[in-house]
């Protein structure tokens, strides 16, 4: 069955093919009101959203469909110890399609394990966030014209930001794309990530440390918040929360033609003036989040019966744990600990993409 757990989970000819689909939906909607009338999208919302959630319930409703589910897990049935593959099989059975958000790693994969229906990532923890990737990869598109030969600023929360780890993945595939990693040291891309994605996909990638150094090369600048929710201290947090902000005299460095990307919430690394600025795609970026997750459901459901390349290759092994603390295979033992074998020999989790150890 096909989900959408990781970025890579779409080839690079499907990702094109969802997002060309969600700029004919964006020309003329009309066309795709009634599709999926007598569908019905399930929404696992284990932690606070507001523009995931909402942009997936607009989006089908705009398809015909409708909508159920919860947005606080405190009133599900996961408050009596239920779990999330428990959860995913039982929604699964009143429900076309899911969506699950998680503050724990690697959960919508355990969810796609047991679900008789196709599953959508909508963000786990500090993992993955494939959908917000379907929304930066749309938004390029519309702003620029291409998603090819393109010089990428990610800035802010490099370490914790699972946005930008699922847009380098998914445009890494994309010819000639060079990223500008923009982040105090305390928020760097994690050294596995970089490793494993950037240096051995042959990635151009590059450092430093202010955005004034990087903002006059780049065609797209991606801005991100320092999130809070994802810091192990509120100290660590307070030390690193105001290190980037883009206004007004900094966008004045850039180019005539570009633009200015930010998942949301903006805190205070926007300022307020940027707004104004016609290279100021955020807002825009919202409002073509809906028509690309309007295409990806369409596409998932018609394409229900391909595989999914996050679960090729898996095998379970008693004597192996995963590394990832924030894992759930680590944060509910009752879930069943999976592995894959990387191309190099490397054992990882199948759940979160983490290193596998040995439990002696």
């Amino acid at each position: 069955m096909k989900h959408l757990i990781d970025p890579t989970d779409l080839t690079r000819a499907e990702t094109d093919e969802i997002v060309a689909l969600g700029e004919a939906m964006f020309a003329n909607p009309a066309a795709y009101a009634e599709t999926m009338r007598h569908r019905k999208l399930g929404t696992l919302f284990y932690e606070p959203s507001t523009r995931t959630r909402l942009s997936f319930t607009a989006a089908m409703m705009e398809l015909g469909g409708n909508v159920l589910g919860f947005a606080d897990a405190t009133n599900a049935s996961v408050a009596k110890g239920e779990s999330v593959g428990d959860t995913a099989r039982v929604i699964s059975c009143f429900a076309d399609i899911l969506a699950i958000r998680h503050p724990v790693e690697g959960a919508p994969f355990e969810a796609s394990m047991t679900s008789l229906v196709p599953v959508i990532n909508a963000g786990d923890g500090s993992h993955n966030h494939p959908t917000q990737t379907l929304t930066d990869l749309i938004t390029i598109q519309k702003e620029l014209g291409r998603l090819d030969h393109l010089t990428v600023g990610c800035c802010g929360d490099l370490r914790y930001g699972r946005t930008v780890h699922s847009l380098i993945k998914a445009m890494a595939r994309y010819e000639g794309v060079r990223f500008v990693l923009i982040s105090p040291e305390e928020l760097r891309l994690p050294e596995d990530f970089r490793r494993e994605v950037c240096e051995k996909g042959g990635i151009a990638c590059r450092e430093v440390t202010s955005i004034e150094e990087a903002i006059s090369d780049l065609d797209v600048l991606y801005m991100t918040r320092v999130q809070k929710e994802r810091f192990p201290s509120q100290e660590e947090y307070e030390r690193v929360k105001d290190c980037f902000v883009l206004d007004a005299a900094k966008m004045a460095l850039a180019k005539e033609r570009m633009a200015v990307l930010h998942p949301l919430p903006r805190v205070n690394e926007i300022a307020v003036e940027v707004d104004a600025d016609p290279r100021a795609a955020y807002f825009r970026q919202v409002e073509y989040g809906k028509f690309v997750r309007m295409a990806l459901i369409t596409k998932l459901l018609e394409w229900k019966d391909r595989d999914t390349p996050s679960h090729r290759g898996l095998f379970s092994d008693a004597t192996l744990r995963c590394t990832n603390p924030k894992c759930i295979t680590n944060a509910d033992p009752r879930t069943p600990r999976r592995f894959r074998r990387q191309p190099d020999g490397t054992l990882v989790c199948a759940c979160c993409d983490a290193k596998a150890a040995s439990l002696k």
